[in-house]
């Protein structure tokens, strides 16, 4: 009996393909069309940063946001997943909302960089917005 227990685990584990070639996934940043910020933070506050970005195709679905600091400086990046199955993708060009909180713990100012894409010259694009931090 145990020999054909460990031999139907051994046949399902082994006829079994965790890989399937016709399902391609990478990763890929999706532009920024808008930000909604406001226009200074309180010192210590927390806020929503609302943001639309554009979904490319049918097969591009959002993943996370990447927020990088320097200095006063913010830059932000939607990332998104691209499912591709045998090249089934359509173009869409629908704008989706995302968002994040922000929590302002320095004086001074803000400077947000919001990724929107490439120019002809394959140079990055940024949507720019200073905001001003209130004591």
């Amino acid at each position: 009996m145990k020999k054909i227990l460990i031999l139907l685990i051994g046949f399902a584990t082994f006829s079994c393909s965790v890989s399937d070639d016709s399902l391609v996934t990478y990763q890929d940043p999706m532009p920024i069309e808008t930000a909604v910020l406001p226009d200074a933070f309180v010192l210590d506050e927390i806020y929503e940063i609302n943001l639309t970005y554009l979904r490319p195709t049918t097969c591009h679905a959002f993943n996370d946001i990447i927020y990088k600091k320097h200095n006063n400086e913010r830059t932000v990046v939607i990332i998104g997943t691209v499912f591709q199955s045998n090249g089934n993708c359509t173009d869409l060009g629908t704008e989706l909302e995302a968002s994040f909180n922000f929590k302002a713990t320095e004086e001074g100012s803000y400077i947000f960089k919001f990724w929107q894409g490439k120019d002809d010259n394959e140079e990055d694009i940024y949507l720019t917005i200073e905001v001003p931090v209130l004591e």
